[in-house]
């Protein structure tokens, strides 16, 4: 059996090709502390879900949820986009970015497990919904948010696909996903061209469903926290947000792993400063959202509207975190960002797009809380147990990205993608 089309028989060898080889000493100790905090995170969600204020539990759970549901959709389609534009400058962007498709199948589960708890996720259940019965009834909600996650994440990973064979047609086939996606998937094989016309085909569609999909997410299990306030401008906002989130994401992990010496991955001051200049961009449409969608009810002032903004914006604790959310994603950012020599450094990228990531994160909870702890006004919402509970999440995405670089390690290295295969 050939190299090109078998896994490697010395178990020693499948080890050293599973990650590049400087790397590959941390391979079976990278999952264990991430995977330690996902357990914790879950153990806290359990014993929360089965104390006294369930609603407090599925409310962290729903934020974390979306929040890492959106970052990772966000991720993929910086690929699309990138490709369907033709942008050289962002193939290895592009290859990194595709790695957030990983947490695709786990997002979808989350999903599934909102059923478990619908009596505390839905808070319209037992009200009277003025003639919304039709559209906010569980069965049918959990049908068409499944059907729409299915053809969203479908799309994702037929496009995945495609860029995987087109970035490493050239690669040995040396990890158990390689082997089977060249090996199994790979008849007959395509040309280069035809696998290009492919990927743009996938990547619009994928477009077309990322904005179809978060809006109708947006709609039902955000805004219908809330049934009798409505925003028609809420479905956009949830793309764009998702946007923003998924590019932060990338910028925040492209940094890191140019910072670890043990990753070959690499990142020229231009290129940052390119994906960061891009990221200052809708950090600026996300405002722009932002504001339009609320001075539209502000003016309006029709009351069944601007009670949800009010009790927001306007009473404690939730007006501390508009604030937070208001100067960490958009104020800070706009103001740093004006710096060139800023842009181009990845541990300024870093603690930028963190704070940007932290108060994404923060602004779900803004959105969500209050409907979820209207009993308890003027509690705090973010304590210990909602932060743990948050690693945990984040743990799992972590595992995800890992298992993705241990089955595509070559995605790392500096001459994967269509700027240098296929020129």
């Amino acid at each position: 059996m050939t190299s090109d089309t078998a896994l490697p028989e010395d178990p020693a060898l499948a080890e050293g090709t599973a990650l590049t080889e400087p790397f590959a000493s941390l391979k079976k100790s990278m999952f264990i502390i991430p995977a330690l905090i996902a357990g914790l995170g879950f153990l806290f969600f359990t014993v929360l879900a089965a104390g006294a204020h369930p609603e407090k539990a599925w409310l962290v759970y729903l934020t974390n949820f979306l929040f890492f549901t959106v970052l990772s959709c966000g991720g993929l389609l910086f690929s699309t986009l990138m490709h369907f534009v033709k942008a050289k400058w962002s193939h290895s962007f592009a290859a990194i970015a595709e790695a957030f498709s990983a947490f695709f199948p786990v997002s979808f589960v989350l999903f599934l497990l909102l059923f478990i708890g619908q009596d505390h996720v839905f808070t319209w259940l037992g009200q009277d919904l003025h003639g919304k019965e039709v559209w906010l009834n569980v069965p049918f909600l959990f049908f068409r948010d499944c059907v729409a996650f299915l053809i969203l994440y479908s799309l994702g990973f037929a496009y995945l696909y495609y860029s995987l064979k087109f970035r490493l047609k050239a690669a040995p086939k040396n990890t158990r996903m390689k082997t089977f996606l060249f090996r199994h998937l790979d008849h007959p094989p395509q040309d280069p061209e035809t696998i290009k016309h492919r990927m743009t085909v996938f990547a619009g569609w994928y477009m077309f469903a990322f904005a179809m999909c978060l809006a109708l997410i947006g709609f039902d299990l955000v805004m219908s926290t809330d049934p009798h306030w409505y925003s028609t401008l809420f479905g956009a906002y949830t793309f764009i947000k998702a946007i923003y989130a998924g590019f932060g994401a990338i910028i925040l992990l492209v940094a890191i792993l140019h910072s670890i010496p043990r990753v070959p991955f690499t990142l020229t001051p231009a290129q940052l400063g390119d994906m960061s200049t891009l990221f200052f961009g809708f950090s600026i449409v996300w405002g722009d959202f932002f504001y339009s969608q609320f001075v539209v009810i502000w003016y309006g002032n029709i009351p069944e509207e601007t009670a949800y903004i009010i009790e927001r914006t306007m009473t404690q604790p939730w007006s501390t975190l508009a604030w937070t959310v208001f100067i960490g994603c958009f104020i800070l950012p706009f103001i740093i960002l004006l710096s060139r020599n800023i842009k181009k450094t990845p541990w300024c990228m870093i603690v930028i797009s963190a704070c940007v990531l932290s108060g994404l994160w923060i602004e779900h909870f803004l959105l969500l809380g209050p409907s979820f702890l209207h009993q308890d006004p003027g509690v705090f919402p973010i304590g210990i147990n909602e932060i743990i509970i948050s690693l945990g999440f984040l743990g799992l995405i972590v595992i995800c990205l890992l298992a993705y670089f241990k089955e595509f390690p070559d995605v790392l290295n500096e001459d994967s993608g269509e700027a240098v295969q296929w020129k």
